[in-house]
């Protein structure tokens, strides 16, 4: 009887103890916002757009939060971070840009806190520090494809913002897929050298129309050249028909679920299992086979493009996303020839 008694209480605190450990779980998780530009941007409004997805999934029974404040850089960017750090209302902060040197004058301060940083331009700092990149030179090589079955002058453009790794994969991917179409494809390539300028943008558009170009990755967010000048035009990172309905066939669009997904989870591994951040040395990205990048539908330009190169785009997203096709990785800097 004395046995039974014990194994009876033993069981009894056993049972509280896990009711008592599973009480104490987190109900929420609060995310902090570091952007280097407005939400009107597709970087940043796909990021906003895959939060609103990953709330409504409530991953680990969770209510997802965030906060956005104004962009901010440097000495700016660090004391922001600190201040969300020391509030203790975040248990994420996610910069998203190359924010790693920030991160480094405030990470170890707060070793229960996960930093998200995204994109070439940041270091593998481990420990708390997570490294995001985005790829989507896959869903950019469908786009190329589409541009090169559509161009009637052979030539196409790109104009983008900085040069990078993660950008120069995307405009190598899209002029590859256009030459698997069309392999006498000229190509045209300027950069504004800045995050934001339309008028630049419209200006080098512009110049590459003149040069005979009839179909423009625009990367700068700026397609009223586009309109203007009655072009095709390709966007990136969301879905940007929208911007120019009649101009912009598709987008290369970013999906950034898996991704918070990812963080959320180390997070949460932390917090109510006790194990170790290990911040990724080498930067992680999620292919299209993993949900991490699409192409955008055609919307009301489907019936320009025609069924044939509709059906080979298609036959060829269904192999990448197979793994039967590899689209090259090539992260060269992209010049015109």
């Amino acid at each position: 009887m004395l046995r039974k008694a014990t194994i009876a209480v033993v069981a009894a605190v056993c049972a509280v103890a896990a009711g008592s450990a599973f009480a104490d779980e987190p109900t929420k998780v609060k995310i902090a916002l570091v952007l280097t530009g407005g939400v009107e941007s597709s970087w940043q409004s796909s990021l906003i757009a895959a939060l609103e997805r990953v709330k409504a999934q409530k991953p680990h029974g969770l209510e997802v939060e965030w906060t956005v404040g104004d962009p901010v850089f440097d000495d700016d960017a660090a004391e922001a971070m600190r201040i969300y750090a020391e509030s203790g209302d975040y248990q994420i902060i996610w910069g998203h840009g190359p924010y790693s040197d920030q991160v480094a004058k405030v990470k170890d301060e707060f070793p229960d806190m996960a930093f998200a940083v995204v994109g070439s331009g940041n270091q593998p700092l481990g420990g708390n520090q997570y490294w995001i990149y985005k790829r989507v030179h896959e869903a950019s090589y469908l786009g190329g494809m589409l541009a090169g079955g559509m161009s009637k002058s052979g030539s196409l453009g790109v104009v983008g913002t900085f040069p990078g790794d993660d950008i120069n994969d995307e405009i190598n991917a899209f002029f590859a897929g256009a030459r698997q179409m069309r392999a006498d494809i000229k190509q045209r390539v300027a950069f504004v050298e800045s995050w934001y300028d339309p008028g630049k943008a419209a200006e080098y558009t512009n110049a590459q129309v003149a040069t005979g170009v009839d179909g423009i990755l625009q990367l700068t967010g700026n397609f009223e050249a586009c309109k203007l000048n009655k072009i095709y035009c390709f966007g990136s990172k969301a879905d940007e028909n929208y911007f120019a309905p009649d101009n912009v066939v598709t987008s290369a669009v970013a999906l950034w679920d898996p991704d918070i997904n990812w963080i959320i989870d180390e997070w949460w591994n932390h917090a109510t299992k006790g194990e170790p951040y290990q911040g990724n040395a080498e930067p992680r990205w999620f292919s299209v086979a993993e949900g991490g990048v699409a192409l955008a539908p055609y919307h009301a330009l489907a019936e320009k493009v025609p069924d044939e190169l509709k059906a080979k785009v298609a036959e060829t997203e269904k192999s990448i996303r197979d793994g039967i096709f590899k689209v090259p990785l090539d992260t060269a800097l992209p010049v015109s020839q």
